[in-house]
């Protein structure tokens, strides 16, 4: 067993109380001891929402582990009930409080006979499955809920919309620029000629789940949320569902033909090349930028990628691509779906790296010393630890990474984006130059820059002013080199005459 001391997916109870806030008019009951209390917080303070977050905690304390905890969890489930009126109360556990093995599904049978909304327990294994696991189990387990429901009462919608619809299914609170990848698509559908019958979870209501088959196909932007409903619909329904997504110029172009064949196969007749020409040539400026010579000077300029499977894999794909970028590695945390990553992105890169540990990452991204990182928040801090550039791709994330202002990564607009990301991400030559020229960070006193946090060596003050010379862009390099020379050679202090002992063993 490992000490984890980052986790890049959180713990499976993130993942519903993601899901179940996301609904309209649903409520969640967290049965957890303080600690694990945090979703409220963060909730409210990542999204900004101006409404209490609809996550109740039912304590579990030392009175409660003396007694046990039936009639505390159903009393809150019951006053939660009468004062909040939802339609649903989705009841969970954490890691921490699944140790006292309840029967959880027991205090929900006895609730649901007290309550008039619906109750039921999120049933995932919070040993086995993160928060992105849990998220598409506990949405398929709601609308398999409301299916169920909807059949007994003979309220599932038969027959199609009249005009060409769709679901888009896995938008969620706390995802990764969500709501305006949300916004885009919707514009996008309304270009396509496509209604939207229904989006789900985020705004959606649990009491619309029962008309969902009445779409023509199923839309899935993210591939970590949303896939097992898109299978269950599809097994129980026959509905198609499209899972290419739409980020970056070619990605949006195929999502947009296999959504053509989809419907063109139930018997419309549509032909969006056109659409997409126009879009490619005017709206998206991406297709023009790579072209230009201010993306023609990253050719060829080293570039690691990790994050989760939908962002990290398109993001490969546009770096190699559409801008001419050099992908060294591409890594996920999804181990669990490495298969399709590998199938993804081996033909756009180097190397495959498939991890949950981000120290393995830092390691990678030490030993190729890429011009920029495109990642998660963790591969951020490597960055400035290293001096290297890094682009946000994807969760786990910051507050910083939830903008006011309107930023879809999914779309024609999100290729626009995607490819300012790309290029602000970079370390240009001249932005190196003027700082080397006018001084900056770079020119003070030298400070650690592995992914050690501590070193071992230490420099005399002549062989820091030396190193203090080096250019910037290098800087990290001859350090490391010169540490690594000094370690194998037994050297406990760095001096000019190491440092010149060093130089001369790689031939500089």
């Amino acid at each position: 067993m490992k000490l984890a001391y980052w986790m890049y997916a959180g713990p499976a109870h993130i993942g519903t109380l993601r899901i179940a806030s996301s609904f309209k008019n649903v409520h969640a009951i967290m049965h957890a001891p303080l600690g694990d209390d945090y979703f409220n917080v963060m909730r409210s303070m990542l999204e900004r929402e101006r409404n209490y977050t609809p996550v109740t905690t039912s304590i579990v304390d030392r009175n409660v582990l003396a007694r046990g905890s039936q009639e505390k969890v159903i009393d809150n489930i019951v006053r939660k009930d009468q004062e909040e009126t939802p339609d649903l109360i989705v009841l969970t556990p954490t890691c921490t409080s699944s140790i006292l093995q309840e029967d959880l599904q027991n205090f929900v049978d006895r609730a649901q006979m007290e309550s008039k909304g619906d109750v039921m327990l999120a049933d995932v294994n919070h040993y086995r499955v993160n928060e992105l696991q849990a998220a598409d189990r506990t949405l398929l387990q709601i609308l398999q809920f409301y299916i169920a429901k909807g059949r007994k009462k003979g309220e599932i919608a038969e027959g199609k919309t009249e005009k060409p619809s769709v679901n888009i299914i896995g938008t969620t609170t706390l995802g990764f620029h969500n709501q305006h990848d949300c916004i885009e698509l919707k514009k996008l559908m309304a270009d396509l000629g496509i209604e939207i019958n229904a989006i789900i979870p985020e705004g959606a209501s649990v009491n619309d789940l029962k008309n969902l088959p009445r779409a023509w196909f199923n839309l899935v932007p993210y591939r970590e949320i949303g896939m097992m409903s898109a299978h269950y619909l599809a097994e129980e329904f026959g509905m198609p569902y499209v899972d290419i997504t739409p980020m970056g110029v070619v990605e949006t172009a195929r999502c947009i033909r296999k959504i053509q064949q989809v419907i063109n196969e139930q018997g419309a007749n549509v032909d969006y090349e056109e659409f997409i020409n126009h879009q490619t040539m005017f709206v998206s400026q991406a297709a023009w930028f790579s072209r230009s010579i201010d993306c023609q000077n990253l050719t060829g300029k080293k570039a690691v990628v990790f994050g989760d499977n939908t962002h990290a894999a398109a993001m490969t794909k546009i770096l190699a691509r559409e801008m001419g970028i050099h992908v060294v590695l591409a890594g996920t945390y999804c181990k669990y779906d490495a298969d399709w990553f590998r199938q993804q992105v081996s033909e756009y890169c180097d190397e495959v790296l498939i991890s949950e540990d981000n120290g393995e990452i830092g390691d990678a991204i030490a030993r190729i010393e890429p011009s920029a990182i495109f990642g998660t928040q963790m591969e951020r801090h490597v960055g400035k630890r290293l001096n290297i550039p890094c682009g946000v791709i994807a969760a786990p994330i910051h507050i910083q990474n939830f903008p006011i202002g309107y930023k879809p990564f999914l779309g024609y607009e999100g290729t626009n984006q995607v490819t300012d990301l790309v290029y602000n991400s970079f370390t240009l030559g001249m932005e190196d130059h003027l700082l080397e020229i006018f001084g900056g960070h770079d020119t003070k006193e030298v400070i650690q820059k592995t992914i050690s946090a501590d070193s071992d060596l230490n420099w005399t003050k002549e062989a820091q002013g030396e190193l203090n010379k080096v250019p910037g862009f290098v800087r990290g390099k001859v350090k490391r080199n010169t540490e690594k020379f000094a370690r194998e050679r037994g050297f406990s202090q760095i001096s000019l005459e190491v440092m010149y002992a060093a130089k001369e063993s790689v031939g500089a």
